[in-house]
């Protein structure tokens, strides 16, 4: 691991992914931070490092350890206190995480949507089309709704998958809408409905970790925290958490506000798409039986083509 040096006691250290939208999320952070405080920007450093997740590409990431891949390099120059906090797409973290790390802050969600990239629709896609996408959700919703389709795994970042895309690998393929906008290519496909075509868990949300005993990274982590937005992925972690899922369990949620309540849809697929079970639930946010419950129903509810993928321990997408 690469020692870091030490810094001021003014100023912080953040880390990141190396990737493009990995570090564009972290300027969103340094931002937000910056403008909550009233300080320089310079305050705060980027520390980027390359994660495992992004160094190997030809295997989808559930044959190769999983959301792990994404943070384990940052957690340990985090529990080392080389960098004061790290900065993740809240989809790609662990749900049980080290007791001596603490979520900081959740920034404000953006949009939730999966773009659909190659065809106006789901329907549209040519009869037999390839698509390529490596995450189990997505594989398994539109293998549900189009069994004709075959899909193909397609890893990298948002310009190698678009490459691979316009070099003809494949008929299409999905983003998500935030990644794209946080990237600045925003007109780029066909956003899904995302009533019909529920997201991620924790999709569109920048999640910020600190260490549990660092009250000064805390409190500087509190001026961006967004309420509405930590609650919304704090149900659907707890969700993960009910379903104990792995990284081979196709799961799809969305969460909205309705009044002081929390509306939850969620939908579980058996990898191959033939079977779906789904359900809702309503409760207030910060309450995690909620999301308890709900995954409990589906868990009662499901088939064992579906319920035979949820009995691990890290809950993915």
């Amino acid at each position: 691991m690469t020692t870091l040096t030490k810094t001021h006691e003014h100023h912080f250290r953040l880390g990141t992914r190396r990737s493009p939208l990995a570090l564009a999320q972290a300027e969103e952070a340094c931002d937000r931070l910056a403008a909550a405080h009233g300080i320089d920007v310079a305050h705060i450093e980027i520390v980027a490092v390359t994660a495992s997740g992004d160094r190997i590409q030809d295997r989808a990431l559930a044959e190769i350890g999983g959301k792990a891949l994404w943070t384990k390099e940052l957690d340990a120059w985090l529990a080392a206190g080389e960098i004061d906090f790290a900065v993740h797409s809240a989809k790609d973290v662990e749900t049980i995480r080290p007791d001596i790390f603490t979520i900081g802050a959740i920034l404000p969600r953006e949009d939730v949507r999966d773009v659909l990239i190659g065809a106006e629709s789901i329907r549209a896609l040519p009869q037999g089309a390839v698509v390529g996408t490596s995450a189990p959700r997505r594989a398994a919703q539109l293998l549900h709704a189009r069994p004709d389709c075959k899909v193909v795994t397609f890893r990298g970042n948002v310009a190698t998958r678009l490459a691979k895309l316009a070099a003809g690998e494949v008929d299409a393929t999905f983003l998500a809408a935030a990644g794209l906008r946080r990237l600045g290519e925003t007109g780029t496909g066909h956003p899904l409905d995302e009533n019909d075509w529920l997201p991620a868990p924790a999709q569109a949300a920048i999640m910020i970790e600190c260490r549990a005993d660092d009250a000064r990274t805390r409190a500087l982590l509190a001026g961006v925290d967004h309420a509405p937005s930590r609650a919304a992925v704090e149900a659907e972690r707890a969700l993960l958490a009910g379903l104990g899922g792995n990284c081979h369990s196709p799961i799809a949620v969305l969460t909205r506000s309705e009044g002081d309540m929390l509306a939850m849809r969620a939908a579980l697929y058996s990898p191959d798409g033939a079977e779906k079970v789904e359900g809702e639930a309503r409760f207030a946010p910060g309450d995690p039986r909620g999301p308890a419950d709900l995954a409990a129903d589906l868990l009662a509810r499901a088939v064992p083509a579906i319920a035979v993928h949820f009995a691990g321990t890290e809950a993915a997408t």
